[in-house]
């Protein structure tokens, strides 16, 4: 249809025109400029993520526009640092490059000879390994393996703490992994844990326990301040879906 074929040609030149005003108008078009006209969508999304969807007072990582570019060249550029100089750091920076572009026994075979002597109990390099192991379905390694870190304060709310619940269950240690699943609750946070939570209840034929994750979810959900809406609306859209999926009655 030529009306439709239309349509969707001027979304990419709309928002290359928008995202070019808006970072004019910021000052920013030192940085930007040149992205969003040669990278007419791309270009555009990356602004629109970066400087209107972030703002001042979140403080979320710096998106690193080189490495969505050209994710390669990041690799490649990592890979000569480590080469120039073979540090604790430098492994784990290019295990996790490797990582993010999906190279995951690379990224494993940098995280397990990176944790060696004085960084064996380093905390990042131990979840991101667990990460790498799950990726690859090694849910008895990723169990072992995040055991060296359950005690510490940060591990209880992190994304190793929710792998290690699925690890068990993938396992067969289903009690164990509903007990750390419940150790994740609390009202008004950890809205992922909570989503993985009803799945998991969903998955033991709990329907009626799942369906009191999910509400409570959506109960909260009014009542959080915009910031806290923008970080979880993943989570708040997927536990809605999830709600109105389970039959009632």
């Amino acid at each position: 249809m030529p009306f439709i074929s239309n349509y969707y040609y001027y979304i990419p030149i709309c928002l290359q025109a928008y995202c070019a005003i808006h970072c004019i108008r910021r000052g920013n078009q030192n940085k930007w400029i040149w992205i969003i006209i040669f990278l007419p969508l791309v270009g555009s999304l990356i602004y629109i993520y970066s400087e209107i969807l972030s703002n001042s007072s979140i403080r979320k990582p710096q998106l690193d526009i080189n490495a969505v570019i050209n994710p390669g060249g990041k690799i490649r550029k990592l890979e000569e640092q480590l080469k120039f100089t073979d540090t604790f750091n430098n492994k784990i920076r290019l295990a996790d490059a490797y990582l993010a572009a999906g190279y995951t026994e690379k990224a494993i075979d940098l995280y397990e000879s990176g944790l060696t002597g004085a960084f064996a109990e380093n905390e990042y390099a131990i979840a991101q390994l667990a990460i790498a192991y799950f990726e690859q379905e090694r849910y008895e390694e990723v169990i072992t393996t995040l055991k060296k870190i359950y005690k510490t304060p940060q591990f209880q709310r992190s994304k190793a703490h929710l792998l290690y619940a699925k690890a068990l269950e993938k396992t067969g240690a289903t009690e164990l992994a509903e007990n750390e699943f419940k150790a994740m609750k609390g009202r008004y946070s950890n809205f992922e844990q909570r989503y993985e939570y009803g799945l998991f209840l969903l998955r033991a034929n709990r329907p009626d326990d799942a369906r009191k994750i999910f509400e409570q979810i959506q109960e909260e959900a009014p009542h959080l301040s915009n910031m806290e809406k923008r970080a979880s609306r993943t989570w708040l859209a997927k536990s809605r879906d999830e709600l109105n999926n389970i039959p009632t009655g």
